[in-house]
């Protein structure tokens, strides 16, 4: 099998997880994740709980959700939706109704996604008690007059925020940070496709030999997670982290993006951008279009140097936030791009660093084996990307700044590399 199949497999497996912020559905995911490490003999997520109420920074851990049925029916007792039908039916967060409307004050408490008239979007209500229901734009206008029965079981209660971090060390305490998120239900690329790619990632690190960094694999409920992660690692993440990435949106098979830290200046910005620089295209996003937890990493005081890492980014894609966002609209092929990509990302921080030619002049390479023998037209062709990292191993660039001068891949410069050393 091959890794694009791999991944789109496990994400399939944890795409119906109802999951929100808090509850079952997060440590559902996580049993799922952890079952697919072990069996590929890998470490597996260690589980972390914070209550309700706990302060975290500027915030406060929100109550949990439990909600166990939610449906509207019609007076002829036909349910028209319902959460065990799909979960994104429901406003996340709703608190418990019970109550007969007309469909005028019905049509006040549903949501619908106007550009996209047939999907059912997906809406969330966490830190303002309300309740509501979603379901298309279709099937709202074609409810008839009439009496309706909203029903939502539900409860919010002190209980507690899960999330998860795994670190595999390398030979220095110097890290490289991928986050990801488990709080979005039902959909494909805009949640599952994330988890899946980091444990895919993890079982890559974890089969590198003589690994030089650490590797932290963080996966939280988007913004309020990942606040309570720093907020609990913040002296460390700052002192060791020289590269992180956050992962979103991997799994479609069109566009590549990045979006680059505050001021576009970090390392990670640095790594990324070359690796897609040699793609046939990518979309290069400032800071000021955010919108996952490269917020939290970037904000003033947290100052971590992180971009985001997507296929199509969040919120410009179609089916975002809609029941749409299914396993249809992600691929094995689009996998298999994003693996490509995120591990050259990790191949070039192994690699990456300032070399030095230690013999002076331009080193004999024929008896090397490493130029041709026979001098003649072309025959110094396949030889000039070498003839060129050599003219610039001089101590003064790293392989990102040989890539820029001389014009091929950074990635491309390490069986070079290699083959000098």
């Amino acid at each position: 099998m091959r890794v694009g199949e791999e991944v789109y497999r496990l994400a399939g497996d944890i795409f119906p997880i109802a999951r929100s912020i808090t509850g079952k559905g997060v440590l559902k995911t996580f049993e799922v994740l952890n079952a697919f490490l072990k069996n590929n003999n890998c470490p597996e997520f260690e589980i972390h709980d914070i209550a309700s109420g706990t302060q975290v920074f500027d915030w406060n851990v929100p109550k949990e959700w439990e909600i166990n049925e939610a449906y509207i029916e019609n007076e002829k007792g036909e349910k028209i939706i319902s959460f065990a039908d799909h979960p994104l039916h429901v406003v996340g967060y709703s608190t418990p109704v019970d109550r007969w409307v007309d469909l005028e004050e019905l049509k006040q408490y549903i949501y619908v996604q106007e550009d996209v008239p047939y999907a059912i979007p997906y809406v969330t209500s966490y830190y303002k008690e309300r309740y509501g229901f979603c379901m298309s734009m279709q099937m709202r206008d074609s409810l008839p007059e009439g009496k309706y029965h909203m029903y939502i079981d539900s409860r919010l209660f002190d209980g507690k925020l899960t999330y998860g971090d795994l670190v595999i060390p390398g030979s220095t305490e110097k890290e490289v940070l991928f986050s990801s998120y488990v709080c979005h239900p039902h959909m494909a690329n805009n949640e599952a496709s994330g988890p899946a790619l980091i444990c895919e990632l993890i079982k890559y690190v974890c089969a590198m030999k003589n690994r030089k960094y650490t590797y932290r694999f963080v996966l939280v409920p988007e913004t309020i997670g990942s606040i309570v992660y720093l907020s609990r690692n913040l002296d460390h993440l700052k002192k060791n982290v020289k590269a992180g990435f956050v992962i979103s949106c991997v799994g479609d098979n069109d566009d590549y993006s990045i979006v680059e830290s505050k001021y576009a200046d970090t390392y990670a910005d640095m790594v990324l951008s070359n690796v897609l620089d040699y793609l046939p295209h990518y979309t290069r996003y400032s800071f000021l279009k955010r919108g996952s937890d490269e917020r939290q990493y970037n904000a003033p005081g947290i100052d971590m140097p992180v971009v985001g890492f997507s296929r199509t980014k969040y919120v410009t894609y179609k089916y975002y936030h809609t029941s749409k966002d299914d396993m249809s609209y992600i691929s094995p092929e689009g996998f298999d791009g994003s693996y490509e990509v995120v591990t050259k990302v990790i191949d070039l921080i192994e690699n990456n660093g300032h070399y030095r030619l230690t013999c002076l002049c331009e080193p004999q390479l024929g008896k090397r084996g490493l130029y041709p023998t026979i001098s003649k037209r072309g025959s110094y062709d396949a030889v000039q990307s070498l003839r060129d990292f050599i003219a610039y191993a001089d101590g003064k660039h790293d392989l990102i700044e040989m890539s820029g001068i001389i014009g091929i891949p950074a990635y491309d410069l390490i069986p070079i590399k290699n083959k000098l050393m």
